[in-house]
């Protein structure tokens, strides 16, 4: 739970509705980039709620961005080219070699796809909470001294380094309220791929915009 003094660079800079997407997908895409270093192209798997938090950080340092849907999502590319993406396709090899990858899609064989489209000595940083099975991949598509490391927990010291960024970005969260009592419905909705950004439930007399 983040106290007045890590919350309040939120409160001060975004509407209380649009606030709740950096408090948790903020906090995750934060330290999965932190994890990659300072690569200066970096490919996204999966622009959700923290991915598109994440783009717009990279869009204000000038670093490039690629991102990378699932195949068919023109809504998700769109969106990401909106955010100015470099490049936007589905999991095939980018243009170019990435300095790193952020996987925020919970699907195992994007690990895979990811070394592979890395350059050796590059890092592919998984950032979700659980995925499913990773296949097995040939080891040539490791060799390199690439690195593959996981997102598991958000520290005090991250939140107060993220909110100090984002009182000092431009990020403006893409947010769809929606009733608690349709929490299901949200949670359908975001599998789907049907909310281009972060999905925020209410309670009865919540805030609004």
């Amino acid at each position: 739970m983040p106290t007045s003094a890590t919350a309040s660079p939120s409160r001060r800079r975004h509407p209380q509705l649009r606030s709740p997407p950096l408090l948790c997908a903020g906090l995750i895409g934060h330290r999965a980039l932190a994890m990659a270093g300072d690569a200066q192209r970096v490919g996204i798997y999966g622009f959700g709620a923290a991915a598109h938090i994440v783009a717009q950080v990279l869009r204000h340092q000038g670093r490039p961005f690629y991102a990378f849907t699932r195949s068919g999502d023109d809504d998700s590319q769109r969106f990401a080219r909106q955010l100015g993406a470099t490049w936007c396709g589905d999991s095939t090899a980018p243009p170019q070699a990435l300095d790193a990858a952020l996987i925020f899609a919970p699907a195992g064989e994007l690990v895979p796809a990811a070394l592979r489209a890395v350059r050796k000595g590059g890092t592919v940083v998984c950032a979700g909470i659980h995925m499913s099975p990773i296949p097995t991949f040939p080891y040539d598509i490791l060799w390199g001294e690439r690195t593959l490391r996981s997102v598991a927990n958000l520290t005090r010291s991250d939140g107060m380094r993220f909110f100090e960024l984002a009182a000092h970005t431009p990020i403006d969260t893409s947010v769809r309220p929606w009733p608690l009592e349709a929490a299901n419905e949200a949670l359908a909705a975001l599998r789907s791929g049907r909310i281009q950004g972060a999905a925020v439930l209410l309670p009865e007399g919540g805030p609004s915009e």
